[in-house]
This record gives structure tokens, C-alpha cells and sequence, in this order.
């Protein structure tokens, strides 16, 4: 198999190609707009290749607490993290095994979600207080900006009410949540409507949490191939 891997290349738009602010000057005034909002403790509603998403610092409590608020969210339940390098993985978690190289490598970035045991600093709030975080390098050229720009990890949980149905279009985001959140996003291809496949990799083998874009069995052959 190929190697999907785009931890290291520049973000690019099948239909557009690479992202220019000489040309683009909308997408790159809302990216702008975006990471001042999330250096400001904000929290952002943006798209990515799955679902529509709530962006906010993984490091900063505050902004945390009000995704929660926002979601309607339990404190109870862990938020799932979107990165933009290996090195920002790093900034998130520690022992890492080595075949999660493997599956980064082919299914990063794309609708993977992988869990994995977080690294002394991160927040508790963000895990629930669990010893892991659940970590994605998301297949969208506008959310990986986003994080390129900010120069780290955002939350990557869906923008809805907790429990409640995903809003598929921009439309229906902005009824559901367009006056809750500091900033809405409107440029960038819509979601593909699936949720990401998560993972444990504390496990040996591998505990399947939720099956969504990626087949469990696809993730086991790369994980322990025959």
C-alpha cells in the first residue's frame, strides 16, 4: 500500500491546490479570523473530512470547559483531538507504539481515529481524567491550516448537541450552533457526512471503540499483517 502519509507534506486541495493568500484571499481571511479566535480562549465550528467540528486549545482549560457548555457535554466524557504533525502528536502523548507509525503512515491523513496514552500536561478535562487521548490528522485542507497557522493541536469533537444529530450542511450548523460559538467557518469542501473509525492502540491487539469510515478489519491487517 501506498503511504497516505501527509504529516510532513503541504496542505493541498484536490480541487484547488495548494492554499495561496494571494489568491485565496476569503479562505485565508477566515483561517486568519479562526486562529485568533482560538489564541483568544475561543472556540471555532469548522469543517473537516468527516464531520463538522468544534475547534478549541487542548491546552487551555477555560476554552475547554466551554466546548463542553457549548455540546451540552458531560465532563464525563473525553473530547477527541485533531493534529497536523507528528510532532504535534508528540505534544499529546507518550509511549507510543511503534505500529502507530504504520497506521499513520496508512491511513493519516483520513477518517482514522486512534487512542493512545497522553502525555504528562495535557489536560485531564479534555481526557475525563483517563490516562489516554484519542488522536486524528484529519484529511481536510482547511482544518489542517488551522493548525498549521496556530502551531498546535485543537479539539476535534463534533458540533453538535451532545447526543443529538450532526448537522451535515453549513446552513444547519450555523441554526444549531452559529450563536453559541466565537467564530463559524464557511469556506472549505462540506464533510463527507461519516464519522471517524476509533481505535485503542494501548491494547494488544487493538480494542475496536466505534467502526465509522474505516472498516475495524482494514485497521487490523495493516496493525498485524498476515
Amino acid at each position: 500500500m501506498a503511504s497516505r502519509t501527509g504529516i510532513i507534506q503541504p496542505v493541498t486541495d484536490a480541487m484547488t491546490g495548494p492554499i495561496d493568500k494571494t489568491t485565496r484571499p476569503p479562505v485565508t481571511d477566515e483561517i486568519d479570523e479562526a486562529v485568533r479566535c482560538l489564541r483568544a480562549g475561543g472556540v471555532v465550528a469548522f469543517p473537516t473530512d468527516t464531520l463538522y467540528g468544534l475547534g478549541a486549545d487542548v491546552f487551555n482549560t477555560a476554552a475547554l470547559d466551554r466546548v463542553f457548555a457549548i455540546k451540552e457535554r458531560t465532563s464525563g466524557m473525553a473530547l477527541p483531538v485533531l493534529i497536523d504533525s507528528w510532532s504535534q502528536l508528540e505534544q499529546l502523548t507518550t509511549n507510543v507504539p511503534a505500529r502507530a507509525r504504520v497506521l499513520a503512515d496508512a491511513f493519516w491523513p483520513g477518517p482514522l481515529t486512534l487512542v493512545m496514552n497522553k502525555a504528562p500536561g495535557v489536560p485531564n478535562g479534555l481526557t475525563a481524567g483517563a490516562p489516554t487521548v484519542a488522536v486524528r490528522l484529519p484529511d481536510h485542507p482547511i482544518a489542517r491550516a488551522i493548525m498549521q497557522q496556530f502551531g498546535g493541536p485543537i479539539t476535534g469533537t463534533s458540533a453538535n448537541i451532545s447526543g443529538g444529530p450532526d448537522p451535515m450542511t453549513l446552513a444547519e450548523l450555523k441554526a444549531l450552533l452559529g450563536d453559541r460559538v466565537d467564530y463559524v467557518m464557511t469556506c472549505g469542501p462540506t464533510p463527507r457526512g461519516t464519522a471517524s473509525t476509533i481505535v485503542d492502540i494501548t491494547t494488544e491487539p487493538p480494542t475496536p471503540v466505534r467502526e465509522g469510515a474505516v472498516p475495524f478489519r482494514r485497521v487490523m491487517k495493516i496493525w498485524r499483517p498476515a
